[in-house]
């Protein structure tokens, strides 16, 4: 019922023995799986998700606010991009958003590339959950950083105009063309009256969160860390990148 932008024929409900072979399959590579938990068979899956050392994600779903609940209590632990193909909030039906906000377990994405969401949303998911249970994504897709024109997603034709995604032919959304430097920018700037600190909010959102939330070791500048950098300017454009101790010559 949410499917989004992908291509709903290859859709199918969750196969708790096939979801069982994929950390197996991917050897180790596979960090987290997202489904839909008011499917036959989620809660087995998300089990067996966790117990084979993957992250288990709820999203593109149309959960009951029970239904959610009791995926969260079956071991998920990500809502993935919050609001967006999502049962809406609704006063009688709070639906798999509130119940996401409300548990501590609970990692929730946010796409605040301008077009997904308001920035009043991300202000507000931050001041309800705390900075530290909010992780910003990019949903960016292969338009990501490119000029406007045609491109594709899977099987499926998008158009990109003004620097927005749509399935070909409809008003669906079809990921973002956000960089992670623009998603930075925009969150900043829309981030209220102290941009001190919502540039710290921010850089904490796209680089500790996600990492905890997916079990990898936090980043940080000391002995035996990842040499991984990047700097920016005032204006929040990229200067320079380090990679694994190595200043990457930039593009331009």
């Amino acid at each position: 019922h949410r499917c989004g932008a992908h291509e709903p024929s290859a859709l199918r409900d969750p196969d708790p023995a096939e979801v069982s072979a994929l950390p197996e399959a991917g050897r180790g590579t596979i960090r987290m799986v997202t489904l839909a938990p008011e499917l036959p068979g989620a809660t087995e899956a998300i089990r067996r998700i966790v117990d084979g050392g993957a992250v288990a994600a709820i999203g593109h779903t149309e959960a009951t606010y029970e239904q959610a609940r009791a995926a969260i209590d079956a071991g998920a632990t990500v809502a993935t991009h919050l609001f967006n193909a999502m049962r809406p909030v609704h006063h009688r039906e709070p639906g798999p958003v509130v119940a996401a906000l409300e548990d501590p377990r609970v990692t929730v994405e946010l796409v605040t590339d301008g077009v997904h969401l308001h920035p009043a949303l991300h202000r507000l998911v931050t001041t309800d959950v705390g900075p530290d249970r909010v992780a910003l994504v990019t949903d960016a897709m292969a338009a990501a950083g490119m000029q406007d024109g045609s491109y594709r997603l899977g099987s499926l034709a998008v158009d990109v105009v003004d620097q927005i995604a749509r399935v070909a032919g409809t008003d669906t959304i079809a990921g973002s063309t956000a960089t992670m430097q623009r998603l930075v920018a925009q969150t900043v700037n829309h981030g209220g009256a102290d941009r001190a600190e919502s540039l710290r909010t921010t850089i904490r959102q796209v680089t500790v969160n996600p990492l905890r939330a997916l079990g990898l070791p936090a980043p940080g500048l000391s002995p035996g860390a990842p040499a991984d950098l990047v700097v920016l300017s005032p204006d929040l454009d990229v200067v320079q990148v380090m990679r694994a101790g190595t200043w990457v010559t930039l593009p331009g």
